[in-house]
């Protein structure tokens, strides 16, 4: 893919939700299949409205019956891809015809259960386009159109493997759409309930609902037409249509088979997935949990180395007790800070003031005093009082202690 291709798919993509996404799924099925190139064109809506959108458009190849086919297809991609599934479409040349079945209509629009049980982020482009191949290798999409004589079927006519395929119809191809008329094609394949149940897609370019199938899906089991397989016209079954008709069967019911078994498996693995993704998240929250355990552990283990320290400086305070050693009143009491100290020296002066005043009281009882020597040094003590009470309640509010 060059370099200048690139730039230009990135720089559409801007438009897109998940540009992203949409351009790595692109690049990865241009390089698994070179027979598929990209286009930047106008896609008409059934109510009118036009959008610029992403195609794949090309040849993908398809076995059947030990030869390999080329059929044309196109693939355009919503603006919320991979949100909505893409809408596909069988494109023939001039020299083939489209063959109607459970999985093409008759415009080319093309039925998948992939496409009916499109997932968000897990489906793309790559296994779309490997369920196309492997029922397009059961039920060919095209047959080959002789210049004369009657149609013959795909595997009359080995198609080439590269040609070139017409531009895709904006509005043609999609249920909901207006259809144009049958010209040729009603006497070959009359038009029945087949697509009866196909709901249209939705008429705008933003959220693309994926359409209801019927519940005839995944790969309704066929029997081989074996009266398509007439020798020389006569429409008779010899033995060689009878052995086909058994091989294809079988084959039918080997595929199934096959297709049930990776289906298992595959919701297995999806088990095993979110398993893993619970044990990966219950680790994390382990780890988690062990880090805050480990934080609460080294702080207890200071607080405890603080509690033994201070363990040993009660146990020395004891031993000095126990040994009768005097202790100052003085020195027993000590402040860390001049605050407190100022603070001590008032709660202590004001405490005998309080006892000044109670001996002045007693000694005006028992007569030791006067009435006017008990009055003035009450009032002097009491004002006192007030003062050293003002300034305890001014150092406890300086030093953020309650009041």
């Amino acid at each position: 893919m060059a370099h200048t291709d690139d730039l230009k798919i990135k720089q559409f993509l801007s438009k897109y939700v998940n540009p992203d996404v949409t351009r790595r799924d692109v690049f990865r099925v241009l390089e698994y299949y070179r027979g598929l190139h990209w286009k930047i064109e106008k896609f008409v809506f059934n109510d009118g409205t036009r959008k610029e959108l992403i195609n794949l458009q090309g040849t993908i190849p398809v076995p059947f019956k030990g030869n390999t086919y080329h059929i044309p297809i196109c693939i355009w991609l919503m603006d919320t891809h991979p949100n909505n599934a893409p809408m596909c479409y069988v494109t023939p040349t001039p020299e083939m015809n489209i063959k109607v079945s459970n999985y093409v209509d008759h415009n080319g629009k093309i039925y998948l259960p992939y496409l009916h049980e499109w997932i968000p982020h897990k489906s793309d482009l790559c296994s779309l386009i490997q369920v196309m191949i492997v029922v397009f290798g059961e039920h060919p999409p095209v047959y080959a159109r002789p210049k004369s004589g009657p149609l013959s079927m795909i595997n009359t006519t080995p198609y080439p493997k590269q040609s070139t395929m017409p531009p895709m119809p904006m509005n043609v191809g999609q249920p909901g759409f207006p259809q144009p008329p049958q010209q040729g094609m009603s006497n070959i394949y009359p038009q029945s309930d087949l697509f009866a149940n196909y709901p249209p897609y939705p008429t705008s370019g933003v959220n693309y609902p994926a359409p209801n199938y019927p519940n005839s899906f995944p790969y309704p089991p066929q029997s081989p037409a074996v009266t398509g397989i007439s020798s020389g016209g006569t429409g008779t079954i010899t033995e060689e249509h009878i052995r086909v008709s058994l091989l294809s069967a079988i084959g039918d019911k080997l595929k199934r088979r096959f297709r049930e078994q990776f289906s298992q498996l595959q919701a297995e693995l999806e088990t095993l997935r979110r398993t893993q993704q619970e044990l990966s998240n219950g680790s994390a929250n382990l780890s988690e949990l062990f880090a805050k355990l480990q934080m609460e552990k080294s702080q207890l283990e200071k607080n405890i180395q603080i509690l033994q320290e201070k363990e040993v400086e009660l146990e020395k305070e004891v031993m000095k007790l126990s040994d009768n050693q005097t202790i100052e009143v003085d020195e027993a009491v000590t402040t860390i800070a001049p605050l407190y100290k100022q603070m001590l020296n008032a709660f202590v002066e004001e405490a005998a003031t309080e006892d000044a005043i109670y001996y002045l009281a007693e000694g005006l009882r028992s007569g030791i005093i006067d009435l006017d020597v008990f009055l003035k040094q009450v009032r002097q003590l009491s004002r006192r009082q007030f003062m050293l009470r003002a300034l305890m309640s001014l150092c406890r509010q300086k030093a953020g202690l309650t009041s």
